[in-house]
């Protein structure tokens, strides 16, 4: 299993409004994807204007086309609500108790 995890700068005030755009917009966009698993989206109590989404694909491959195909997109829809762009790391899961992954067995 693989993961996306975008962070983003809302502008002020917007990190609710910037989650419940991704929930009602992008996740619909996200379940069409080959290879998506699931969405967690984080606001922060302490960092009022942040927002980390995290993305879980099957493989790499899947989270690599949406990112080519419909990454774009997804970052129009968000544009009027982000106060810069977002920055977007990745990593291989290696544990998650929704996913029933053990440590050592994802990949």
């Amino acid at each position: 299993m693989f993961t996306r995890v975008v962070e983003v700068s809302t502008k002020p005030g917007k990190s609710h409004e910037l989650a419940n755009t991704i929930n009602d917009k992008v996740l619909p966009i996200l379940r069409q994807q080959a290879g998506f698993l699931d969405e967690t989206v984080l606001t922060s109590d302490l960092e009022p204007n942040r927002v980390m989404a995290l993305s879980f694909w099957k493989t790499k491959e899947d989270a690599e086309r949406y990112q080519r195909e419909h990454y774009t997109k997804v970052t129009e829809i968000l544009s009027n609500l982000m106060e810069s762009p977002p920055a977007v790391r990745t990593f291989n899961v290696h544990t998650s108790t929704p996913h029933k992954i053990a440590a050592g067995k994802a990949a």
